[in-house]
């Protein structure tokens, strides 16, 4: 019998850094902790997500094809969760990032769905997102 509700979770793979990368990502969100910490897989959890760090050595690395996308309340948190994620890592455009293990996040406001609904201020909305790195919502909301 097939079943509705598997769990899914997400498996990164690191370069024999998955302990030091879950304990960063746990450093990072108020919200975490490791569950499960063996020499070849450590288990932890972001806001309630599950993931797996799998120290599975140098074969492949992360690239911008997936994304982890942190969504915003206010300017604060965005600027919060930039200036951790990207320290030792790489700023990009349009709010995204690599942080220090190559896994690339998009730091967004939660409002962004809400400013793109009219097509004319989403274009101009789109537009602004173009020229930032790191997004400000107070510039959002006035394009």
């Amino acid at each position: 019998m097939i079943t509705t509700n598997n769990p899914i979770t997400v498996c990164l793979w690191f370069d024999g850094k998955a302990k030091e990368a879950a304990t960063f990502y746990c450093s990072v969100f108020k919200n975490a902790k490791i569950t499960t910490d063996t020499p070849m897989v450590v288990t932890f959890e972001l806001n309630g997500r599950k993931f797996m760090g799998l120290n599975g050595g140098p074969m492949f690395t992360f690239n911008e094809a997936v994304s982890l996308v942190v969504e915003c309340e206010t300017q604060e948190e965005i600027d919060y969760y930039w200036n951790k994620l990207s320290e030792g890592g790489q700023e990009s455009r349009c709010g995204w990032l690599k942080d220090r293990y190559g896994l690339s996040w998009q730091i967004i406001p939660s409002i962004i769905g809400q400013l793109m609904r009219d097509p004319a201020k989403g274009e101009r909305v789109m537009q602004a997102i173009l020229k930032m790195n790191k997004l400000d919502i107070a510039t959002l909301q006035e394009a």
